[in-house]
């Protein structure tokens, strides 16, 4: 029988549902079980594909090509289980499939309202697409209370009574606030919290309270006194100096024992083995050399944005013994920099990564920054518009087209970059009309990439076929090719038809490499991305040739 785990929020927003719920997960893993994990958001959009990064912060994109929440990233580095599109919804999707339902006439000239149809299609969602997992974990965005997430509540509410209270669990992340003049932990706010969530029908199983210091015996009393719930049921989230310490810190306060003891199997639960997270503690807490990555974007304002980027360069350090020490550089400034100004901000830095984005914003600077490195012969790496970049400035400044640029940002301009209208997918021919909508119609999710043999590209995989996951609506037109090749950035690696670029490099450089897909989705703390721990190899190389 599944064992159902829900994992809400209380309080206030960002405590950290997310990383609890991976951590969790991973613990729950590293004892032999397998595990699913998914994320329901009360949000009317349909999903966060047409969200500003200010607003919500990275899009992560599955293997099959959903735009979810960031999340779903830490669900997959934290597990190294793929998520799917059945591993995430929005209140938007739900209203949207009641509604169509509706109009194609599957309730049957029923009355349609939120209970029962939104909750039971909310129930549907739950229990969609499960096969032989023993745990499925879904963690409810917001924070109880939120008016949007009020259904969300009454479904897993009626969810738990179907399915059977033993098989079910609910956390209840809260925040203890510490007053500094007072010298103590407030417990009021999650009383207070608790309560809200009994109101809904729910009663917590397990409290997880995040907290700067340690909870004391009169902490947990009053907890337990006024949440009615055990003392050993309340456990200590305390603050960590990096995430890969959570699966260390929560199973030493206790978590996994006791949501294994809420389902009755910790007399039978396998030992938990957590000697890879200890590694790579251990890695990070004792590097054997540093290097210093300046990463190039627009949205550095709200780091949220490059998520799985910033965990990628960590991962490919701890898999080198090295500590990465990122510099973000907002793109947008650098524009109006002068020559001494520009130098001074990368001068001190081994390697220069130009990551994805939208729209036209800071683009000048982003070039700035691609010429320097590949005048300076400094590491690069260029992600999805980071590639489109790199061709630009490479035909601007070395094939001498001074209007070269991309359809997205000048339309009177020699469009290298043109928006895509056909492309294959499972053998199937992708048509994007010009009038379509904004969200969800990019070439997303993984395709594959054939590369040839002999090319960096090449070095770095191992292989000639790849699978990488995209997010873009625009590409590289394929007839520059031999312009390109002439005076050195070689396309080395292409979609299985030919017919689209997905990976250039450039000779005679010592690590020039961009691709058309995000990487950043794949990578892992035990397995760094291929792409990433080359580019911090080469960065590596090029500190010690300055030194």
């Amino acid at each position: 029988m599944i064992k159902y785990v829900f994992i809400l929020g209380g309080v206030v927003s960002s405590l950290g549902k997310g990383i609890a719920s991976a951590t969790l997960g991973a613990l729950l893993q590293s004892r032999g079980y397998k595990i699913r994990m998914r994320k329901m958001d009360p949000y009317l959009n349909l999903d966060p594909g047409t969200m500003s990064p200010y607003q919500h912060g990275e899009v992560f994109v599955t293997e099959d090509g959903a735009e979810t929440d960031l999340d779903l990233g830490h669900y997959e580095r934290f597990s190294g289980v793929s998520c799917h599109k059945t591993d995430s919804i929005s209140g938007g999707r739900i209203y949207n499939n009641v509604l169509m339902k509706e109009r194609r006439g599957d309730y049957l000239g029923a009355t349609v309202q939120m209970i029962p149809h939104v909750t039971d299609e909310l129930k549907r969602f739950l229990d969609s697409d499960l096969t032989d997992e023993d745990f499925v974990l879904y963690e409810v965005g917001g924070t109880v209370g939120d008016i949007e997430g009020t259904l969300f509540l009454e479904a897993i509410r009626q969810f738990a009574n179907d399915k059977g209270r033993e098989n079910c669990c609910f956390i209840y992340l809260t925040l203890l606030p510490y007053i500094e003049t007072a010298g103590e932990l407030k417990t009021k706010p999650t009383q207070q919290a608790v309560k809200k969530l009994l109101e809904a029908g729910i009663q917590a199983d397990v409290l997880l309270c995040r907290s700067k210091k340690h909870l004391g015996r009169e902490e947990r009393r009053k907890l337990s006194l006024f949440c009615n719930i055990n003392e050993k049921d309340v456990i200590a989230a305390l603050d960590v100096k990096n995430i890969y310490e959570l699966p260390l810190s929560y199973h030493k306060e206790g978590l996994d024992v006791q949501v294994l003891n809420h389902f009755h199997l910790l007399d039978k639960a396998p030992e938990v083995d957590l000697s890879n997270w200890k590694e790579i503690i251990r890695r990070m807490d004792h590097p054997e050399k540093e290097t210093r990555i300046a990463v190039v974007g627009k949205y550095c304002s709200l780091l949220e944005a490059y998520k799985s980027l910033k965990e990628s360069l960590i991962h490919a350090g701890i898999s080198l013994d090295c500590k990465v020490l990122i510099d973000w550089v907002d793109s947008e400034k650098l524009e109006s920099l002068t020559d001494e100004e520009f130098e001074k901000t990368f001068n001190s830095v081994h390697g220069i990564l130009v990551p994805g984005g939208f729209g036209n914003r800071g683009i000048l600077g982003k070039i700035k920054a691609i010429t320097y490195a590949r005048e300076h012969k400094i590491p690069f790496f260029g992600i999805c518009l980071g590639l489109q970049l790199a061709v630009i400035e490479f035909c601007q400044n070395v094939l001498g087209i001074a209007d070269a640029n991309s359809s997205e940002f000048d339309c009177a301009c020699t469009p290298l970059i043109n928006k895509m209208k056909v492309w294959e997918k499972d053998g199937e021919k992708m048509i994007r009309p010009d009038n379509v909508d904004m969200g969800g119609t990019m070439r997303l999710g993984a395709y594959p990439c054939h590369i040839k043999k002999g090319t960096l590209a090449y070095k770095i995989y191992g292989k000639e076929e790849i699978s990488e996951r995209h997010r873009h609506r625009y590409e590289l037109d394929i007839s520059f090719e031999e312009k390109l090749k002439e005076k050195g950035l070689l396309i080395s690696g292409k979609s299985p038809d030919g017919l689209l670029p997905e990976i250039i490099e450039l000779k005679g450089h010592p690590f020039f490499f961009a691709g058309q897909f995000h990487p950043e989705f794949k990578s892992r703390p035990f397995a760094p991305h291929p792409v990433f721990k080359a580019f911090i190899e080469a960065a590596l190389k090029l500190e010690e040739v300055q030194e």
